[in-house]
């Protein structure tokens, strides 16, 4: 049975929408850095993308730290008790400023053997190095946010997410305009500027969140001796959960290199094209990123309340819902195609590169927004991340990964069929999806 109650829709869009728009501001944000970059020198850019490599692994590991957070404190939420989302949050808290402290240490120690993992040119190394011993002490600010913002998400408060982004986005557009090309009679700092504008943004950002959990939040009252809150037993529930996601999350940043990696192999005229292609699909992508990140939450509080068959109901909602955004969402990608490649000065082969690579992408992003949301929304939501983490270890590391390298360097395939293979999964992991979510056990209350 479908739930036909207005407060349901009402409840997942007004948390949704705040997501998507947050993702796409992010995604604005690192749109912008690259353009502004791009102009300035092609070493800078090279250098400052070296760099951010470091940053996606971080992101990731916090992002693991911060569901982990949600998938438990989301079921304390259900039930209306507090004091155990603030144990909750002291262990992610410490979790997160641990592995915030070991990555800032050996940033510091080996600059140029960290940036240089990921680059043998020695102007490109150099300004990576100029870049990360500045963005570098951006860490400790991101680390804090991060937590915070999934404790709030955790509660349904999401909105905030969404205005310190666009804060964030004009305050590093406005600096890296003025620092990087040196407008205003301002130093030309180039890297350096680009870094500071970080920076500046990541102080802003932990300052406002800070202020609004100390000024406006009500649902939980935190304090800073709330997150001195240790608990040992709640600690055990905490990594029972998140252990897992952290380790998928550690093992995304590297499979997310070695499509980099792969992809890198290709003709330059479909490196060019598969730029332009993921970019707008990761644009789309947000809607289905939204979509499980509000399922998480959703799903947890309902587990928490205790009513199974209620659970049940919001499954068969959520992929009705997924599979009509999944749609709609393949119909938007397609209608855009010939719009943003005119915007490109391409050759003619990677214009139709491109336009092949996005008619895949298409198709994929159908499937994809329904068995990501089902999977990391509704079953992660559910607690039961050990599925999640097989799932994602068979299908990427056993089947997607090996066979994109067999088609790219031992048949030597064309560009179009080892896209295709790298996607491979967006579209076989729906069939586990659905029987998981219709006919397996998921639901598990982890609350006390």
């Amino acid at each position: 049975m479908i739930i036909k109650e207005k407060s349901f829709y009402k409840t997942f869009i007004s948390l949704c929408l705040p997501i998507v728009l947050q993702n796409v501001i992010a995604l604005s944000v690192n749109l912008a850095d690259n353009l502004m970059l791009g102009r300035y020198g092609e070493s800078s850019l090279s250098g400052v993308t070296a760099v951010n490599q470091i940053q996606f692994i971080y992101q990731n590991l916090l992002m693991g730290i911060g569901d982990g957070l949600v998938i438990l404190a989301s079921q304390y939420w259900g039930k209306k008790q507090t004091e155990p989302i603030k144990k909750v949050a002291c262990t992610a808290m410490r979790t997160a400023l641990v592995m915030m402290a070991i990555l800032f240490l050996l940033v510091s120690l080996f600059p140029a053997q960290a940036v240089g993992l990921f680059t043998e040119d020695k102007a490109i190394l150099a300004e990576g190095v100029k870049y990360l011993k500045i963005v570098r002490f951006t860490y400790p600010f991101f680390c804090v946010t991060t937590i915070l913002l999934a404790v709030l998400r955790s509660t349904e408060v999401v909105r905030i997410a969404f205005y310190l982004s666009l804060s964030t986005l004009c305050v590093n557009c406005s600096i890296n305009w003025l620092l990087i090309y040196g407008h205003f009679g301002l130093p030309r700092m180039g890297v350096q500027g680009a870094a500071i504008g970080t920076l500046t943004a990541r102080m802003i950002e932990t300052a406002a969140i800070l202020f609004y959990i100390r000024k406006k939040e009500k649902n939980l009252r935190l304090k800073l001796k709330d997150f001195l809150l240790w608990d040992r037993e709640m600690a055990g529930d905490y990594y029972r959960v998140s252990a897992p996601i952290i380790v998928l999350q550690s093992l995304w940043g590297v499979n997310t290199a070695l499509q980099t990696a792969i992809l890198g192999h290709l003709s330059s005229s479909a490196i060019a094209a598969n730029s332009m292609a993921s970019n707008l699909f990761l644009i789309v992508k947000t809607v289905a990123v939204g979509a499980a990140s509000t399922a998480n939450v959703m799903i947890g509080m309902v587990i928490g309340q205790g009513d199974e068959k209620r659970i049940r109901m919001y499954a068969r909602t959520f992929q009705v819902l997924f599979l009509i955004m999944g749609i709609c969402c393949g119909t938007l990608l397609f209608l855009l195609i010939e719009p943003i490649l005119s915007l490109y000065r391409f050759s003619e082969e990677s214009r139709l590169l491109a336009r092949s690579f996005l008619h895949i992408l298409c198709v994929v992003m159908v499937g994809m927004s329904y068995q990501m949301p089902v999977n990391s929304g509704i079953i992660k939501g559910g607690g039961d991340t050990k599925y999640i983490m097989k799932l994602d270890l068979i299908s990427i590391w056993c089947i997607v990964i090996p066979l994109s390298f067999i088609m790219a360097f031992v048949v030597h395939a064309s560009p179009i069929v080892v896209v295709w293979c790298l996607n491979l999964d967006q579209l076989f992991k729906c069939v586990p999806a659905f029987i998981k979510v219709n006919y397996g056990h998921w639901a598990k209350k982890l609350t006390r």
